[in-house]
């Protein structure tokens, strides 16, 4: 007796495979390891930006502890801890931030006291020539 495969036999062969690509897909996908967090990016952009603004100079520590935290954002990221990265990534960006306003406020500062001297010594010139021009 002579047996032919009939189209459900085909049909389920077709089911098989596809499933069996699919499968095989998703293995791919997840040997593939993810892109870093964003978050990586936007801290390294911090510190970048910080360290352009004198940073080093008005806010050092909070630059120094930046710098620290994206280390132990990228170690996170090495050992695929993802969650953990993320959260060094956000605290090393925010301190960056911070060391950026430290740095404003400090040369407002120096800005504001080299106005007081200026204003000061046009006092004193005032005063020696009596408002004469």
């Amino acid at each position: 007796m002579h047996t032919t495969l009939g189209p459900c036999f085909w049909k389920s062969m077709s089911t098989v495979s596809v499933l069996a690509a699919t499968l095989l897909l998703l293995t791919a996908c997840a040997s593939v390891p993810e892109a870093p967090p964003s978050s990586l990016a936007e801290a390294r952009d911090a510190i970048a930006s910080a360290e352009q603004s004198d940073a080093r100079q008005y806010a050092g520590a909070e630059l120094d502890e930046a710098n620290r935290k994206l280390a132990m954002a990228e170690n996170a990221m090495s050992s695929e801890k993802r969650t953990e990265a993320d959260q060094y990534a956000q605290q090393s960006r925010v301190t960056a931030e911070l060391a950026m306003a430290r740095t404003s406020a400090a040369k407002a500062e120096d800005v504001n006291r080299q106005m007081r001297r200026d204003a000061e010594a046009l006092s004193e010139e005032l005063e020696r020539t009596g408002g004469k021009q």
